[in-house]
C-alpha cells in the first residue's frame, strides 16, 4: 500500500484513541441523564479503557519508527 507498517500502526492507534474519546463522551452523557432508571446495555467505561490502552500501545509501537529516523 502507500504507507509503512509504522504509519498504519499510528493510523489505527489514532482511530482507537478517537473511539475511546467517543466512549468517554457516551459515558459522561449516560451519567448526566435525567431518568436514572434508563440504563444502557453498553459498558462504556470498559470500551473506553480497552480502546485507550490499545490506541496508546499502537502509537507507542509506531513512535520509534515515525520519529527515530
Amino acid at each position: 500500500m502507500f504507507a509503512s507498517d509504522a504509519v498504519w500502526l499510528a493510523i489505527w492507534g489514532s482511530v482507537c484513541l478517537f473511539l475511546a474519546l467517543l466512549a468517554m463522551l457516551a459515558e459522561h452523557r449516560r451519567n448526566k441523564r435525567k431518568s436514572i432508571d434508563a440504563v444502557g446495555w453498553v459498558p462504556w467505561t470498559t470500551v473506553f479503557v480497552l480502546l485507550a490502552f490499545l490506541g496508546a500501545g499502537l502509537l507507542t509501537l509506531s513512535a520509534k519508527a515515525l520519529f527515530g529516523h
